[in-house]
């Protein structure tokens, strides 16, 4: 069994996250393969949350506040990178020069010239595998619907929509965190920090925007700085972007991208919704196993129900009976990566992790979208 060295960069939730799928190695089968936690960095190093990595994950030799140190090291093979977004140029491209494989949260770079030097430095270490993290697409009916779209019989594409949606920006008592900065998230907004999300299914399919117009929205202005005072929060909250987008053949169809931090009782919901002549699909992650479609052959119009259960796309010791679940998500995409890395190709290519090109396609997406609402126009991407 090949044993594979991980190195994090970041302690925070989403590190956390993939250092649990990474415990939970065990629930997966047959992947020839195994995870081991060798590193650890963090800009600070609060010494409970050291602690729980060092209790959980005694496998871990170094931990240091400098990524170059980790970088450098003889320990670690791959690294998995969850940063504020101005942090990524600077440590994802330090990274990739130490000779490290890479996992780095999206959005691949605070900005489009940060993005490209990030893709820059990928191209000088061809040998490495760079991905960007997104695990919405691994829940079990996502992958039946790229299978349902890849064979062909969605038909003509009439229309699509994907989104993502949290409400707990809603409370104005929230305190401001670095996502709520300009100056650490970028002019993106919540663009930057969910877009990526609601572009993977569509760009893994082949579907790409020709033109977009946006709609941003700032609606909490201000917030507790966590120290007694008030503070600007200075991102756009909610995004709305309308596309014209067209499939490998150029045949054209209206994409509606939605990102919204503030959508009043939405708890992390994101969601597929594809309309074709030949067969809809709708998904959503508020009923993780409701896969509905409707196929249309002639006659009556009806939309059908599937309860697609514990079926991703690396097979695990759960039955098909029961329920998936976000972690899950996370444990699938960790074995995406690791498999792919591990082989030199993914299981299949809906059950991949975000490529750098992907990455440069969301860039001049909401870079456009910036655009588009600044003028009120429709821009080209």
């Amino acid at each position: 069994m090949k044993t594979i060295r991980l190195g994090l960069i970041g302690t925070g939730l989403m590190s956390r996250e993939i250092a649990s799928a990474v415990a939970r190695w065990c629930h997966l089968e047959d992947t020839g393969l195994r995870p081991v936690i060798t590193a650890l960095c963090g800009r600070t190093l609060p010494p409970a949350r050291v602690a729980w990595f060092r209790e959980h994950f005694p496998s871990i030799r170094l931990i240091t506040t400098d990524h170059r140190e980790l970088a450098a090291s003889a320990d670690v093979d791959a690294v998995y990178c969850a940063v504020p977004h101005q942090f990524h140029a600077r440590i994802y491209t330090d990274v990739l020069r130490g000779g490290k494989h890479l996992l780095g949260e999206k959005p691949f770079g605070i900005d489009q010239a940060a993005n490209a030097e990030i893709l820059a430095a990928i191209r000088e270490r061809p040998e490495l595998l760079a991905r960007c993290s997104s695990e919405f697409p691994f829940f079990p009916a996502v992958q039946r619907i790229f299978a349902l779209a890849e064979s062909g019989a969605l038909g003509r594409v009439i229309e699509v929509n994907t989104g993502l949606l949290h409400s707990s920006d809603l409370d104005p008592a929230k305190p401001l965190n670095w996502k709520r900065t300009r100056a650490a998230n970028g002019d993106y907004g919540v663009m930057g920090d969910l877009g990526m999300h609601v572009c993977h299914v569509p760009f893994r399919l082949g579907w790409k925007p020709r033109d977009v117009r946006a709609v941003l929205s700032s609606i909490v202005t201000e917030r507790p700085d966590g120290k007694g005072g008030r503070a600007p929060c200075d991102t756009w909250d909610n995004a709305t972007l309308l596309c014209d987008a067209e499939d490998r053949d150029s045949v054209r169809f209206p994409w509606t991208l939605r990102t919204q931090r503030i959508a009043p009782g939405q708890k992390n919901t994101w969601y597929v919704e594809i309309a074709g002549t030949r067969t809809s699909v709708r998904f959503s992650t508020k009923s993780p196993k409701r896969l509905e479609l409707l196929t249309f052959s002639g006659g009556e119009q009806a939309w059908q129900e599937i309860d697609v259960g514990y079926a991703g796309a690396f097979k695990t010791v759960s039955g098909e009976i029961f329920e998936f679940g976000f972690p899950d998500a996370m444990l699938q995409m960790t074995a995406a990566f690791l498999h792919e890395l591990a082989h030199g190709r993914p299981l299949r290519p809906s059950a991949g992790c975000v490529k750098p090109e992907e990455t440069a396609l969301s860039h001049r997406l909401f870079t456009a979208a910036l655009r588009s609402h600044e003028h009120g126009s429709t821009e080209k991407v």
